[in-house]
């Protein structure tokens, strides 16, 4: 399944057929432009390895069962989302979707996924199949601060200590955390900005920035936490947050996304994740009286629908708008 490795295919509309024009543009700009073409076919970094690992999946279940894996027949992709469907959810088969389409595209080749008896079966498979997403739960600010206060002094401690409270007060994704550098931040007496590069929503690398505040608590202070973590590293350039080892030795290692889930859930608990860190961050902030525009401005959702998604307040007897009608 070479084919699947590049999108060569794809890349060969680049390859003029006009000799003439050929001699006129030169060799670095059409290599550039077929840097530019892989990229976009790609994507960022994630988003192609999402597709890589669905399509290693998809490409082995072809095999198994005798099909071809383009172009695939409408049939072959309903019993492929019926076998996906016994273990994913709707949502995550909407993603391996997605992927096919892009490899049949990447082939130039017609989509099954466009079949219009498909989109009757997909209509049936999500009527019958709950499409409730599961949501991450949502910390309170007591069970948070528990968990900050249980950190050890250590450079461990206090690297995670910075980790959860940035991750908490910026509304940081577990990936944006991961992908920050020291020279993204800039503190002075205002406060802190950060920096970011890159993002599930700022693909294109525009300047997008985050500022988080001092707390009125310096125990529970972001901005106190991640000087304490600076000083441990000493340097002023290359990754933020890193891997430590026995002995507490620092490396300059960076720390992979994973990880920071891992983090959420040992000093949480199991069934919070690293997503709970944005859902407390809209829910708390919410709660407390911050309007939509001012949440945005630090999730970086571009809809106010998408913020009610986040927020976890659904206690029925607490924020309930019964007691407001004046009875």
């Amino acid at each position: 399944m070479s084919q699947l490795d590049t999108p060569s295919q794809t890349l060969t509309i680049l390859s003029a057929p006009d000799q003439s024009l050929s001699l006129r543009v030169d060799e670095q700009i059409r290599q550039q432009a077929r840097e530019f073409l892989r990229a976009g076919l790609q994507g960022s970094a994630n988003s192609h390895r999402a597709f890589m690992t669905d399509i290693k999946q998809y490409a082995a279940w072809c095999g198994e069962n005798g099909y071809e894996s383009t172009p695939l027949l409408p049939v072959a992709l309903v019993e492929y989302v019926t076998f996906l469907g016994r273990t994913r959810s709707y949502f995550t088969i909407q993603r391996h979707l997605a992927s096919i389409a892009k490899l049949h595209r990447q082939q130039r080749l017609d989509s099954p996924t466009t079949d219009e008896q498909f989109k009757v079966f997909l209509k049936g498979f999500k009527l019958k199949k709950t499409v409730r997403q599961k949501q991450a739960p949502d910390f309170s600010l007591k069970q948070f601060r528990q968990a900050l206060d249980a950190l050890p002094h250590t450079p461990t401690g206090l690297r995670n200590r910075a980790i959860l409270l940035l991750g908490f007060t910026g509304a940081f994704r577990r990936s944006e955390l991961a992908q920050l550098d020291v020279d993204h931040v800039l503190i002075d007496e205002a406060g802190m900005v950060i920096r970011l590069q890159r993002s599930k929503t700022n693909q294109f690398g525009e300047v997008e920035e985050k500022a988080v505040g001092y707390a009125r608590e310096a125990e529970y202070c972001p901005i106190a936490a991640l000087e304490a973590w600076l000083t441990i590293l000493g340097r002023e350039q290359g990754p933020l947050f890193v891997r430590i080892r026995k002995g507490e030795r620092v490396t300059s290692a960076r720390l992979s996304d994973e990880w920071v889930n891992v983090l959420v859930q040992q000093q949480l608990g199991a069934p919070f994740t690293a997503h709970s860190l944005r859902a407390s961050f809209v829910t708390i902030a919410k709660a407390n009286g911050a309007d939509d525009v001012e949440v945005m401005n630090q999730t970086k959702h571009r809809t106010t629908t998408m913020i009610q998604r986040y927020d976890r307040r659904r206690n029925i007897r607490k924020h309930n708008a019964s007691g407001k009608l004046g009875l």
